[in-house]
């Protein structure tokens, strides 16, 4: 069985890690040097949009998939001619323009903030009468990790970031949210749904930082919501493989801030937290195989490392403390790996966070799980 993957980064690089038990191998279509996925099969340095790149790295293979959601859609669409691509081509349309995604959220049935699109300065009446102030005003396309948005508080600050930016932009209403929430979720090519417990999320400067599962004090009609929720836009795609859905919590509603169609970042602590994790059901999805079991096994909580990397013999003196890092060269902002703490007891789970945090280097405000920080 072998697995092209659009992009090498180090998602890519975990598919391989949890794929190559089940018999896979792999092959990565990246631009970049060094690629974090070379450790686990061969790489195509090409373009994700070069035809003899594409070529070359669906040789012989039974399925492509991504584990970057920018890759170019016609692509994605090229290949399909020729062989099975999962999830579809359909899924990286929606996630690459967030007004089609939110378009798109909303057409199924899933809320989402009140929003508008913007070209120049002349929608910008039109749009902050639909949004109101504050509002978030992003590119709709590119933007990832917080890059590409503000928070416009006047008229003429959203006229500068409309000068700045423009055109191609959304402006969204500003959400006073209780927390950041998102659902993995993995659909089988036989119709099989499996849902991992909802995840709470904690962002600094736009990256992740924390993540806690599963989420605190947790309502079960939240819970049954995101399902639903996650489950319409898996019928609507026809999607096969792993996607994550972000949403704001307002009280017991949901709004949808964001999809990706591929492995995710908040659901990185199933590699040790959960009984099958999001990265061996992924590619046990796209490859036709039964879907494994999500159901959480104790608490979990996942500290990114941006920047710079602690020390392992010191992070694994952290009780339950699993250190996962990607060969990536230190850079400021970049994420170099992560940590994932697990055990039965909530607190003592989010002490280990704590301390594995600080021995990153980490001197920003700490996170309350379950609604604070």
């Amino acid at each position: 069985m072998k697995v092209a993957v659009l992009g090498g980064g180090q998602l890519g690089r975990m598919l391989g890690l949890h794929g190559i038990p089940l018999g896979a191998t792999f092959s990565f279509l990246e631009p970049g040097d060094a690629p974090p996925a070379g450790q686990v099969g061969s790489v195509v340095k090409a373009p994700y949009g070069d035809p003899a790149g594409l070529e070359a790295v669906a040789s012989e293979a039974d399925v492509v998939t991504y584990e970057f959601e920018n890759v170019p859609v016609d692509a994605a669409r090229r290949l399909e001619s020729t062989v099975p691509v999962r999830p579809p081509p359909a899924a990286l349309e929606l996630a690459q323009d967030r007004l089609v995604e939110k378009e798109g959220f909303r057409s199924v049935g899933i809320p989402t903030a009140d929003f508008h699109p913007v070209d120049d300065a002349g929608d910008v009446d039109r749009a902050l009468a639909c949004t109101g102030l504050p509002a978030v005003a992003k590119t709709r396309r590119f933007g990832y990790d917080g890059k590409g948005q503000a928070v416009v508080e006047s008229a003429d600050e959203a006229r500068e970031f409309v000068g700045a930016r423009g055109p191609g932009l959304i402006f969204e209403t500003f959400v006073p949210f209780d927390r950041e929430l998102s659902i993995i979720a993995v659909a089988g090519l036989d119709g099989d749904r499996r849902y991992y417990p909802l995840t709470e999320n904690h962002h600094h400067d736009g990256i992740l930082r924390f993540s806690f599962a599963p989420a605190p004090g947790l309502g079960e009609p939240v819970r049954a919501r995101a399902e639903t929720y996650a489950a319409a836009l898996i019928d609507h795609l026809g999607y096969v493989g792993v996607m994550a859905i972000e949403f704001f919590q307002v009280g017991e509603d949901l709004l949808a801030n964001e999809m990706a169609p591929r492995v995710h970042n908040s659901g990185h602590w199933t590699q040790d937290g959960a009984a099958v994790s999001q990265f061996e059901n992924h590619v046990r999805a796209v490859l036709g195989l039964p879907l494994g079991d999500a159901t959480a096994r104790g608490h979990a909580a996942m500290v990114n490392l941006i920047g710079d990397v602690p020390r392992t013999r010191d992070v694994l003196d952290v009780p339950g403390a699993h250190v996962h890092l990607y060969g990536k060269r230190p850079r400021r902002g970049r994420k170099l790996g992560h940590v994932n703490v697990v055990g039965g007891d909530a607190d003592e789970v989010m002490a280990g966070a704590v301390r594995v945090a600080r021995l990153a280097g980490w001197e920003g405000p700490l996170p309350a799980p379950g609604g604070g920080g």
